[in-house]
């Protein structure tokens, strides 16, 4: 009689410049189902972890903003092609974590919808909210619009493959890089997103996932000079959201505060989200030159 065979557990790791690294600091902690029974250990990130994110993403970002605006979209698309194929895999996550099949089926395509919505948008942003300025000098005056550079942002706690989507997809669409922390509670489908992301196109150090504690991280995701915009979507805690708000005020970094109850509401998609983390620049051209 053949003995019995024992599983192979997948072990889950955070995505750090298209690698899966463990973290530096060796913790871990638990990653509970919707019973409260053991699915597996998650890292518990460090501050060293996210400064490494950062220096990484900083990195990718001259490479994925010079990027054509229709390759960007591409890539986008790309994504969501991916994302269709795991959608087995996705089930299995999104199942013991309290989704019904139907529920995690019309998450699965939301998050792909949503990635080809702003796959869509991608080359026409610019079109619609750049502008030619009316001056009354002999000059053309244009407005365009430009990333502003590494993004930090925690994906909400309650849609932990919906809602991460639809945080990443519009600061990336824009030619943003990014450093995500994963919900806490249910960080599982954020490391198989990141799967997803590492066979896509997607240059690695442009989407950063970690996995860990907000109580923790927020400090240094707020606090970090080399991050230039800050997204959260959560209603935080009072002392948090202060922590934050003073700790962006020391290189003036934008904080997007984006409160979204229903994920699956078309208001939770917009090209606004793309235009929350872009510059306005305005250049004088004389005429006749």
């Amino acid at each position: 009689m053949a003995e019995e065979r024992i599983d192979v557990r997948k072990t889950y790791k955070m995505y750090i410049g298209g690698n899966f690294p463990r973290t530096e600091s060796g913790r871990t902690y638990k990653a509970l189902d919707s019973e409260g029974n053991l699915l597996a250990n998650a890292c518990q990130g460090s501050r060293k972890d996210f400064r490494d994110a950062v220096k990484i993403a900083r990195g990718a970002f001259d490479g994925w903003s010079s990027r054509s605006a229709y390759n960007r979209g591409q890539i986008l698309y790309r994504i969501a092609e991916m994302l269709e194929d795991r959608r087995d895999q996705f089930m299995k996550e999104l199942g013991p974590i309290g989704f019904t099949t139907a529920e995690a089926e019309a998450d699965i395509n939301a998050a792909i919808d949503r990635l080809i919505y702003y796959a869509g948008w991608t080359d026409k942003y610019q079109q619609v909210f750049g502008s030619v300025n009316p001056v009354a000098s002999s000059h053309f005056n244009f407005s365009m619009l430009e990333p502003t550079g590494v993004v930090a942002a925690f994906a909400p706690e309650n849609s932990p493959l919906l809602g991460l989507v639809s945080v990443i997809a519009p600061i990336i669409a824009g030619g943003n890089t990014c450093i995500v922390l994963a919900s806490e509670e249910y960080p599982l489908p954020a490391i198989s997103f990141a799967e997803v992301l590492n066979s896509s196109d997607v240059p690695g150090g442009v989407v950063n996932i970690l996995t860990g504690f907000r109580e923790e991280l927020a400090e240094h995701f707020s606090s970090h000079m080399d991050v230039n915009a800050m997204c959260y979507t959560d209603d935080l805690p009072k002392e948090m959201k202060k922590t934050i708000d003073e700790n962006a005020s020391l290189n003036v970094k934008r904080i997007v505060k984006r409160p979204v109850d229903d994920w699956y509401d078309e208001e939770a998609q917009s090209p606004y989200f793309v235009t929350d983390f872009q510059e306005t620049k305005t250049t004088w051209h004389p005429v006749g030159f």
